[in-house]
């Protein structure tokens, strides 16, 4: 069903998440994603796909039947609202082996319909008109849509390409805490930098949370997905932010299941109530048979070694696209963790990302995202980024490497 029009003009809240994702037009009427138009070219042109970021293999086959089996054991209907007992079991348990943290799977685990979901209910449930919800910038732009859906105040802190990667500017983030900053979104591994704060940016993050007293929300959907040295580090794991951190991941990323749509979250039980008590009024339930089939993941040692082979498998097709990029001219800052890469347009001559991703598949044979997507129009992000172009790398190997031969195409002569 679409909103009812006056005109050309959205009426209500809707408008103002047009606004905030920048799909509301000059004239009022609405506009496709650019992650639909991109897509949308691919598919008209042949271009190779580089925009959307999803696995084109499925995730480990003992999981998919363990999901045949769960249908056909009858796990068909409504779940409990909180998520099935073994599965929030499997989610405390994933806690504290990875990171020591302790969760009660009754009080303090929910699972949700992915991540985006829990995200959603988190803001809806804890910010409104009068609060401030700040979040690195780019940013995944379903934060600037439930921000907008609350009713509360979008603020960012900028990440800035450097030697190390996309690092945290810190003037700029104490600069962006005020008094009416209510909860503090962070994204790491960073979805589209690729950027995995060190413990270092995430303890000023602490420290300017816990003095302006914000909740902070941490987006660990890439946790697993890190390479090199980088190592990820939960928000919660720091000194005094167990009790002011919720903390969301998914089973989407790390197992290779994006359509399951199964994600969680954990933290305090007051603040996860919080977030139970909108998310029944969304989707209410969802899942029930991979429900079960992401319980059997979480706690399975041969899951565990599957993961940390896709992270090394990622790592090297990470190369190859890095590789490819720079041999066809772009500057490219080489990620450090999740499916994506940004490379910079402007040593080939192109200071506008969005302009050279709809004329990639003319001159390449290739689709990406531009940055822009992921920034707001006129913000220092934008303005530093607006020449760059998210790329995926989850992809087979051999659509890389034809990938990166058509982009050999724009190779300076």
């Amino acid at each position: 069903m679409t909103p009812e029009r006056t005109g050309s003009v959205v009426p209500g809240r809707w408008r103002e998440v047009l606004h905030a994702t920048g799909l509301l037009a000059a004239d009022g009427s609405t506009r496709p994603t650019i992650f639909a138009e991109m897509s949308a070219l691919a598919a008209s042109t042949g271009a190779v796909n580089l925009g959307q970021g999803f696995p084109d293999v499925d995730g480990p086959d003992a999981v998919k039947r363990a999901a045949i089996q769960a249908i056909a054991d009858g796990h068909n209907q409504y779940p409990p609202g909180s998520g099935i007992a073994p599965l929030r079991a499997a989610v405390a348990g994933h806690q504290q082996r990875y990171y020591g943290l302790e969760v009660d799977p009754d009080t303090e685990v929910l699972i949700t319909t992915g991540a985006t979901e829990a995200l959603a209910a988190t803001v809806l449930a804890l910010a409104g008109p009068g609060d401030e919800v700040l979040t690195l910038e780019p940013f995944y732009d379903s934060y600037a849509a439930v921000i907008a859906l609350a009713g509360a105040r979008h603020t960012t802190a900028p990440l800035s390409p450097g030697a190390d990667g996309f690092r945290l500017d810190q003037a700029a983030l104490r600069a962006a805490f005020t008094d009416r900053t209510r909860l503090v979104i962070l994204n790491t591994p960073h979805n589209p930098t690729g950027a995995v704060l060190t413990r270092a940016e995430l303890e000023l993050v602490a420290q300017l949370a816990t003095a302006h007293d914000a909740i902070v929300v941490t987006d660990e959907v890439y946790e697993h997905l890190v390479f090199d040295s980088a190592t990820h580090v939960p928000v919660a794991t720091l000194p005094g932010m167990a009790d002011r951190t919720l903390t969301i991941s998914s089973a989407g990323k790390t197992f290779s299941f994006t359509g399951w749509k199964i994600g969680w979250i954990s933290g305090p039980a007051p603040l996860v109530e919080a977030v139970r008590t909108v998310k029944q009024f969304l989707t209410y339930v969802s899942g029930a048979p991979f429900q079960p089939a992401i319980a059997v993941a979480l706690a399975d040692d041969d899951s565990d070694t599957w993961v940390r082979g896709l992270a090394a498998s990622l790592s090297a097709r990470r190369d190859l696209l890095c590789n490819g990029l720079e041999r066809a001219g772009f500057a490219v800052v080489r990620p450090q963790g999740t499916y994506f890469v940004v490379a910079d347009g402007a040593p080939l001559g192109f200071d506008d990302g969005a302009a050279l991703c709809r004329r990639l598949p003319e001159l390449a044979g290739v689709v990406g995202v531009p940055v822009s997507a992921f920034t707001r129009a006129g913000s220092p992000a934008d303005v530093a980024l607006r020449s760059t172009v998210r790329f995926t790398f989850v992809k087979r190997e051999s659509v890389l490497r034809e990938a990166v031969d058509r982009l050999g195409a724009l190779r300076p002569a």
